[in-house]
């Protein structure tokens, strides 16, 4: 459920709508394809390194052991660091959220008791996490499959239009299917890589799951199910319902609930207190990322620890095996980062911004691994058939995942780019030097070096590490 929930949030239920309205809902539709198709051959990447090898923080641990010691060090502290900021975004939405149906509630005790509450659902073990995460996947789930059902029931002609046929009017509707050519699907494929991120949290869990071997395979292949029903299916059906010329559809503010275009259509088909039905859907959502951001940074930081890339406080666990120390810093890092913004936006801004990246970086980490992974085993000699779980298409998978990667990265601010605007690429980039700066450092403290892959044990790093 984690698998099927994970990447389901605001970039889908709010964001989407500007989607379509940027590039028309043919242009979308190609943008969340291109990126649909990447997520899943990362996520079978992540797949077959994780059952060879499951261990919580999986990403700078495999780039550590793969590709370079300063790699990993500088991935793993990238990674804690955005799911440190994100859970302050996070926090901050839940309040945005929650003062829809309480105006005069505070802004920072309402972001204050949902982190409260969230750090004793991790203290309490990894059990209640998963069982929080698994509850809260299931409502997003069940929204999307009723806005699916009530979405086609209205493109039919069944709900809402007095039975006029809609049908895919709007994808010839003026300019549509495509509109703004190529830079507005480029945009989008950058909208779109954030809505997937999430996706990648499947790999973390690993460590920590009773049988990876049976249940990452399983979860993995229900990616490409979620990917076709949940982002597809949906950008197809709003784009059929709702013209790409709405101006309800260019909102995309977390907090505005109305104009959410599953708000619109399931307001169109009549059914009552629709708005609210859709926060409280959203809410979840917030709460499930801000969940899921506080067990992933926490995991990162104690394997970091384990592999001495960060202080031994860190691997300390309790005696249901949370890392503590990991989650209260986490916890403190995220809320600081949240009381910014109550003292001015400019730093806060900037925070988020560096962060902003740190996702499609450690996907590219991912792909990176998982080819140097199997390009070592193939040179140890050992057979392809002895893993549990193999990756489909290699070495297509992880080579499209990097060059999509970097796509997506460039794109960040497109516009800057052209125009050489030094002090916004300096803002929007700065998730890249913030790696940059962790990789030369630990580079030139350890005088690391790119392994070779004569240099990879990959049977030791099993042995070490299958627990």
């Amino acid at each position: 459920m984690i698998a099927l929930g994970g990447s389901i949030g605001t970039g889908l239920f709010v964001a989407s709508g500007s989607s379509i309205s940027t590039a028309g809902p043919g242009g979308a539709l190609i943008a969340y394809v291109a990126i649909g198709i990447m997520v899943y051959f990362l996520m079978t990447s992540l797949g077959e390194m994780a059952t060879y090898m499951p261990v919580s923080g999986s990403f700078a641990t495999y780039a550590t052991k793969f590709i370079d010691p300063a790699f990993g060090f500088a991935l793993g502290w990238n990674y804690w660091f955005n799911w440190a900021i994100t859970l302050a975004v996070d926090l901050s939405t839940i309040s945005i959220v929650v003062k829809y149906w309480f105006p005069s509630w505070s802004s920072w005790k309402i972001s204050l008791t949902f982190m409260i509450i969230l750090l004793i659902i991790n203290l309490v073990s990894v059990g209640s996490f998963g069982e929080t995460e698994y509850w809260l996947s299931s409502i997003k789930v069940t929204a999307v499959i009723v806005f699916l059902i009530v979405g086609a029931l209205t493109i039919m002609g069944i709900l809402g239009g007095n039975g006029h046929v809609l049908g895919l009017s709007n994808y010839t509707y003026k300019k549509a299917p495509f509109v703004g050519g190529i830079p507005a699907v480029l945009s989008v494929f950058v909208v779109a890589g954030f809505s997937f991120q999430g996706t990648e949290l499947i790999g973390i869990t690993a460590g920590e799951s009773a049988t990876p071997e049976k249940s990452i395979p399983k979860a993995i292949k229900q990616v490409f199910w979620r990917i076709l029903l949940f982002y597809i299916l949906s950008i197809a059906v709003i784009g059929a319902i709702i013209p790409y010329t709405s101006p309800n559809l260019l909102g995309s503010e977390a907090g505005d609930i109305a104009i959410s275009p599953f708000t619109i259509v399931f307001k169109q088909v009549g059914i009552p207190l629709a708005a609210g039905i859709m926060n409280a859907v959203i809410l979840t959502s917030v709460i499930s990322a801000a969940n899921s951001g506080l067990y992933a940074a926490s995991r990162m930081l104690w394997s970091m620890s384990k592999n001495d890339m960060a202080p031994k406080a860190f691997e300390r666990t309790n005696g249901r095996g949370v890392p503590v120390f990991s989650l209260l810093l986490t916890a403190l890092v995220g809320g600081a980062a949240l009381f910014t913004s109550l003292y001015g936006d400019s730093f806060y801004e900037l925070l988020v911004a560096a962060s902003g990246l740190t996702g499609f970086i450690a996907w590219i980490g991912i792909a990176f691994s998982h080819y140097r992974f199997r390009k070592a085993y193939i040179n140890k000699g050992y057979s392809l058939d002895d893993l549990k779980y193999k990756a489909k298409w290699f070495p297509f998978g992880p080579i499209l995942a990097i060059i999509l990667g970097i796509i997506i990265i460039i794109g960040q601010d497109i516009r800057s780019l052209v125009n050489f605007n030094v002090m916004r690429l300096l803002i929007s980039y700065s998730g890249l030097i913030v790696l940059f700066v962790c990789w030369i450092y630990y580079k030139l403290r350890h005088h690391t070096k790119f392994l070779k892959l004569d240099d990879i044990d990959v049977e030791h790093t099993k042995r070490h590490y299958h627990y």
